[in-house]
C-alpha cells in the first residue's frame, strides 16, 4: 500500500471570538477542519487552528487508507472513529489536566475551596472516560470546545459543591473563569506525528484476539501515511483579525470575498449570503461563480452579533451552545426593545425579575437578532434564492427558526442552505483563494517557460 504525497492549500479565518483552520488538496476538496477560541495572543490562536486541521486531514488520509486495504476495509468504520476517539479524548485529558493545576493553582489557603475544586474536577475525568467511550447513551459532546464543554459541566458540578454562607457558588466558579484562560492560552503539543501509534494502540486493544489479526496491516498504513506528511503549498488568511495574521499582504483576504467564495463551494446555487460572525454581521450579494455583487455589514458594534449571545450566555449562567436549544422551549416569545450589549444585561435582569422565563426571553433574543440581520440583508439588495446562512450563528437552532420564518414572512419562499460546518465558510474561501493563487502562479511559470523555450528555438 502507498499513500502519496500531496500539496495542500490552507485558509485561516482569524474572528474576533473564534480562529478557524480549513486543509483542501488541489482539487479543492476539504481534508481537515480546525478551529479554537480566539485569543489575545492571534499568533497561538492561527497555530491551534492550523494544527487541529492537519491533524483532522491526517485523520481523514488514515481513514481513506484502512478503507483501501482489503484486510483492513471491513474493519474501517468502527476502526476509524475509534482511533479519532481515542485521540480526542487523549487531547481532552490533556486540557483537563491542565485546568486542575491551574483551577488548584488559584485556590489559596482556602481548603474547602480546594477540596471543592479537587472533587468537581474528579468528576469531570470521569464523565470524559464516558463522553468519549463511544458506547450507546454515554454522554456526547455538545460543542467542539473544551471551554464549553469543561464549563458547562464544571457549573453544573459547582452547584452541588457550593453552600450559600460558606462556599458560595460565585467564588468556585470564578475560579475556574480565571483558570481556563491559562488553558486556552497554552499551546498544545499533541501532534498527529507525535501521538498516532499510540492512538492506534489503544483503539486496537479493544479489538481482542482480532486486533491483534489487524495490528500489523494497521500499523504499516499508519508508518506509510507518516512517510508521505502533507506538503502547505499556499495559505490565505481573512477574518475580523486578518491584519494580525503572520501572512504577507499578498496572502490576506477580505471576509466578504471569502464567505462569498466559500459559500459558493458549499452550495453552488447560491445568490445571497448571510454571515453572523463574532464582532459583525455581513450581507452578501453573489454571482453564479461565487464572485461578489455587493454586500452591506454591521461593523460599528457586536449588537446582536455572537459577541452579544456570548455575553448573554454569561449572565444567565450558561455555555454559549445551550442558548438556542433553551429557546427552542419557549411557549411565548418575549419582545426584546433592544439588541445592544451595553444594556442587555440590565433588560435581562429586568425581564427575569418580572418573572418571565429565561426560555422566553431567549426567544425574544433570538428574534430581534435576526430582525437586525433582516435590516442589513434590505439594504444589501434582499434575499435571492438560493439564501445560505453561514457563521457560528448558523448552527443555533433558534436563530435558524427565526431567520426561516421572517425570511417566508418577507420575502415568501426561498431555498434556505445552512451547512453543519457553516462557521468553517470563510475558512474555506480563504483556502480556494490560496489555491487560485497557486494555479495563478503555475500559469505564469508555464507561459515564462513557454516564453524562454521559444525564444531559444528561435535562437
Amino acid at each position: 500500500m502507498s499513500v502519496e504525497a500531496f500539496e495542500c492549500f490552507v485558509g485561516i479565518d482569524l474572528g474576533s471570538t473564534t480562529t478557524k483552520a480549513v486543509v483542501i488538496d488541489a482539487a479543492g476538496t476539504i481534508l481537515g477542519r480546525g478551529i479554537t477560541n480566539s485569543r489575545s495572543n492571534y499568533d497561538l490562536a492561527c497555530e491551534i487552528a492550523r494544527s487541529e486541521a492537519f491533524v483532522d486531514a491526517q485523520m481523514s488520509r488514515l481513514r481513506s487508507a484502512l478503507e483501501a486495504d482489503p484486510v483492513l476495509a471491513a474493519h474501517a468504520k468502527v476502526l476509524g472513529p475509534s482511533l479519532e476517539r481515542s485521540f480526542r479524548h487523549r487531547q481532552h485529558l490533556r486540557q483537563l489536566a491542565t485546568l486542575r493545576r491551574s483551577c488548584l493553582g488559584l485556590s489559596g489557603e482556602t481548603e474547602a475551596l480546594r477540596a471543592a475544586l479537587t472533587a468537581i474536577l474528579d468528576e469531570m475525568q470521569v464523565l470524559a472516560e464516558r463522553m468519549f467511550s463511544g458506547l450507546a447513551g454515554a454522554d456526547a459532546k455538545k460543542s467542539e470546545f473544551f471551554r464549553d464543554i469543561a464549563g458547562a459541566q464544571f457549573q453544573k458540578l459547582a452547584e452541588g459543591k457550593a453552600e450559600p454562607k460558606k462556599l458560595p457558588y460565585e467564588d468556585i466558579v470564578g475560579v475556574f473563569d480565571k483558570a481556563i484562560l491559562k488553558v486556552e492560552n497554552e499551546p498544545d503539543d499533541l501532534t498527529f506525528e507525535g501521538n498516532a501509534r499510540e492512538a492506534l494502540d489503544r483503539t486496537l486493544d479493544r479489538y481482542g484476539k482480532q486486533g491483534v489479526e489487524i495490528r500489523a496491516q494497521a500499523l504499516a498504513a499508519l508508518d506509510d501515511l507518516l512517510a508521505h506528511p502533507p506538503v502547505t503549498r499556499c495559505s490565505v488568511g481573512t477574518g475580523y483579525g486578518r491584519a494580525r495574521l503572520p501572512f504577507p499582504k499578498a496572502q490576506i483576504r477580505s471576509e466578504i470575498l471569502c464567505h462569498g467564495l466559500g459559500a459558493h463551494a458549499m452550495f453552488p446555487g447560491t445568490r445571497t449570503v448571510l454571515d453572523i460572525g463574532g464582532q459583525d454581521t455581513k450581507a452578501i450579494q453573489v454571482d453564479g461563480d461565487g464572485i461578489v455583487t455587493g454586500f452591506q455589514m454591521n461593523d460599528r458594534c457586536a449588537a446582536g452579533c455572537g459577541r452579544y449571545l456570548g455575553y448573554i450566555a454569561d449572565e444567565m449562567n450558561l455555555g454559549l451552545h445551550e442558548l438556542g436549544p433553551l429557546a427552542e422551549l419557549s411557549t411565548r416569545r418575549v419582545r426584546i426593545s433592544s439588541t445592544c450589549t451595553v444594556f442587555a444585561g440590565a433588560e435581562l435582569r429586568d425581564r427575569l425579575a418580572l418573572g418571565e422565563k429565561r426560555e422566553d426571553i431567549l426567544a425574544g433574543l433570538h428574534r430581534a437578532i435576526i430582525l437586525r440581520a433582516m435590516s442589513i440583508l434590505a439594504r444589501s439588495g434582499g434575499v435571492m434564492d438560493e439564501f445560505t446562512f453561514t457563521g457560528g450563528v448558523a448552527n443555533n437552532p433558534a436563530a435558524v427558526r427565526a431567520l426561516r420564518d421572517l425570511i417566508a414572512e418577507n420575502y415568501g419562499e426561498r431555498r434556505l442552505n445552512i451547512s453543519p460546518s457553516s462557521i468553517f465558510t470563510g475558512a474555506l474561501g480563504a483556502a480556494l483563494f490560496a489555491l487560485r493563487d497557486a494555479q495563478t502562479a503555475d500559469a505564469a511559470a508555464g507561459e515564462a517557460a513557454g516564453a524562454d523555450t521559444f525564444q531559444e528555438a528561435q535562437a
